[in-house]
């Protein structure tokens, strides 16, 4: 095994990934939790706490050497002081979501139960099951009526019959809700696995497979009856289809009726995620669609949401107000074609990008490395963009985000070709087909524009402008074709050619082509 993937085995480790994302408040909270205990507070646990808090950087062999624990009781001790912390962050008021209470009046009246306290279990059952109900928590209102069940069969009472047909019913539409939800959610993940390792439909075949997929997966439901967690599924479900199928003002639709279901605080308090993610579905396909004013409308209203605190904000909520909310700063940029406007964020950006490296998925990573090269692409910096084009080139991870990797390189072509290194150029085209070949993501747009870009280097200087509206003109006709135009959404080939074309600034075309639009 190389030095390299050892490294990043070790900075993996769950144990230490977890106590580096520990904030001050949570570290108090578990000094004061192990004093509690009594006698804890020089347990082998605790030192090894201590001591991982301090280590810069995951070595076994430096904690072994630290004389705190020996090799062979390590894992042991890990898992313990692993255990030990989560009850801990368990006992945090931050952490003290509604889920969580639920479940703890399940446990509480479970151990009534045992000890034959029924008439408490009870009560306290019911409270815990309309909490659920009222936040649509119901795969737990299900355990919490099962368990009313097999408690009503002990304690005995006149209304014993009318309670066990109460039960039954309840537990029946729970059951069946549940069902719903659960297929709802495995359609939505689905066709969204599909969409990360596969990108948007290439060809008929494709679509015809999509299309299927969805259809033979949709439960039968009746609409009224659904609540907001069902809801929610269909709406996703329907929009991963539509982002498959790029009919991107049917994803807006679906986007803007998920974002509507949050029709008040409670709800957003209570799934905060699914609001976040929500929001960006709505931006993403704001952008895609180029609806520029309700881009800026609900891309304003989402900061404002951020600035006054009105979406719960922990460790796990802080992460994706970051990714969704400077994906979306950048997008506002490409929109208006404002690009060196755009420039402070990447040092933002790259500051949070290593702040939050051990618990970001490379896939996003990757997405804005792509966003800021495009950036700078704009703005005409094209060794910077190369810089950030070869992060993604370099990436070890290519079995996701395989549409990036194949874009990437096309644009790392044109950034080459517009700095001057032509006599790098043919390399950059060999590596680039290969690649493409490879992954089978050679389309006709990329075909087209590889061949014609390789020719340039042949042309006399008086003919480059003609040589450029000939390469437009070919690839024009593909901006609206149903499998093609997915290539124009990575990368806008279409403006930098006529940048060339009318020897202006790309930023300037992107402007004079949104005018009309933002009206």
């Amino acid at each position: 095994m190389s030095k390299n993937v050892t490294s990043a085995n070790q900075q993996n480790d769950a144990l230490f990934v977890l106590i580096k994302s520990l904030t001050k408040s949570e570290k108090r909270q578990f000094n004061l939790y192990v004093g509690r205990l009594g006698g804890n507070i020089d347990a082998k646990f605790f030192s090894l706490f201590k001591f991982l808090e301090k280590l810069k950087v995951y070595d076994e062999k430096v904690i072994i050497g630290s004389g705190i624990v020996s090799k062979q009781q390590l894992s042991n001790l890990k898992a313990h002081l692993y255990k030990q912390i989560l009850i801990s962050l368990r006992l945090n008021p931050a952490h003290k979501n509604v889920r969580i209470q639920i479940r703890e009046q399940l446990d509480f009246a479970t151990v009534l139960y045992q000890k034959g306290l029924y008439k408490q279990s009870l009560k306290l059952l019911e409270k815990a099951k309309h909490m659920a109900l009222d936040t649509e928590e119901k795969n737990i209102a299900y355990e919490i009526v099962e368990l009313e069940k097999v408690i009503e069969t002990q304690y005995i009472t006149r209304s014993l019959s009318n309670r066990a047909n109460q039960l039954s019913i309840e537990a029946k539409e729970l059951s069946q809700d549940n069902v719903i939800a659960s297929k709802l959610s495995n359609l939505s993940l689905q066709l969204y696995s599909h969409l990360i390792q596969n990108g948007y439909v290439k060809n008929i075949e494709e679509l015809e497979f999509v299309d299927k997929y969805f259809s033979d997966r949709m439960p039968k439901y009746d609409y009224q009856k659904l609540g907001f967690r069902e809801k929610l599924w269909l709406y996703k479900a329907h929009l991963w289809h539509s982002f498959l199928v790029q009919d991107f003002l049917l994803s807006y639709k679906y986007a803007k009726k998920c974002v509507d279901l949050f029709d008040s605080p409670k709800l957003i308090n209570t799934h905060p995620v699914f609001y976040l993610k929500s929001k960006n579905y709505l931006l993403e396909a704001s952008f895609l669609v180029k609806k520029v004013s309700t881009f800026k409308r609900e891309l304003s209203l989402f900061e404002t949401e951020i600035d006054q605190k009105e979406i719960p904000m922990n460790t796990n909520t802080e992460l994706l107000i970051f990714l969704y909310l400077y994906s979306n700063k950048l997008h506002f940029h490409f929109l208006e074609g404002s690009f060196e406007k755009g420039e402070y964020l990447v040092d933002i950006i790259n500051n949070k990008i290593d702040k939050y490296k051990n618990r970001l998925d490379n896939h996003y990573i990757v997405l804005l490395y792509y966003k800021i090269a495009c950036l700078y692409f704009g703005m005409g910096k094209n060794k910077l963009c190369i810089i950030y084009l070869q992060k993604i080139i370099k990436s070890k991870n290519i079995g996701s985000a395989e549409d990036l990797q194949c874009f990437a390189r096309i644009l790392n072509l044109i950034a080459h070709y517009e700095c001057g290194l032509d006599y790098d150029l043919e390399r950059q085209f060999v590596d680039t087909y290969k690649f493409l070949l490879k992954m089978e993501n050679l389309q006709e747009v990329q075909k087209v524009f590889l061949t014609s870009i390789r020719d340039l280097s042949d042309v006399f200087p008086h003919e480059i402008r003609n040589e450029f509206k000939k390469i437009h003109a070919k690839l024009k006709k593909f901006e609206n074709h149903p499998y093609e135009k997915r290539a124009f959404l990575y990368l806008d080939i279409l403006s930098w050619l006529e940048s060339k074309i009318q020897n202006k600034p790309i930023a300037l075309i992107i402007k004079e082509k949104i005018k009309p639009i933002s009206k």
